[in-house]
């Protein structure tokens, strides 16, 4: 499968950005997917991920109530909907296909899009 991250931008603290993931493939429906973000001089974080039927999903400590993962199997993308921005949400955001909290779970890894978030 391959993964196309889209919806990156600048927006002032406090402003909402919607990403996508579209995914090539026939079986994306059978896809975990994840977000994940890194940020200059730091190490992969996970952000966010989604089970294939949507009964599952996590989310970091920092992003919890502020960003929502979802997804539409029709249309083989997965959402990342970020409200309430931060300054340290700056980052190049990427998907990936798996689950869990860490990147070794994942593979298929995407073209990340860059946010960035001015205070």
């Amino acid at each position: 499968v391959q993964l196309q991250a889209s919806g990156g931008g600048l927006v002032q603290a406090g402003g909402s950005l919607r990403l996508s993931c579209a995914a090539s493939g026939r079986t994306f429906s059978s896809y975990h997917m994840g977000w994940f973000r890194q940020a200059p001089g730091k190490a992969r974080e996970f952000v966010a991920a989604i089970s294939w039927n949507e009964v599952t999903t996590l989310y970091a400590d920092s992003v919890k109530g502020r960003f929502t993962i979802s997804r539409v199997n029709a249309k083989s993308t997965v959402y990342l909907q970020m409200n309430s921005l931060k300054p340290e949400d700056t980052a190049v955001y990427s998907c990936a296909v798996g689950l869990g909290t860490s990147p070794i779970g994942y593979n298929s890894w995407g073209q990340g899009t860059q946010v960035t978030v001015s205070s």
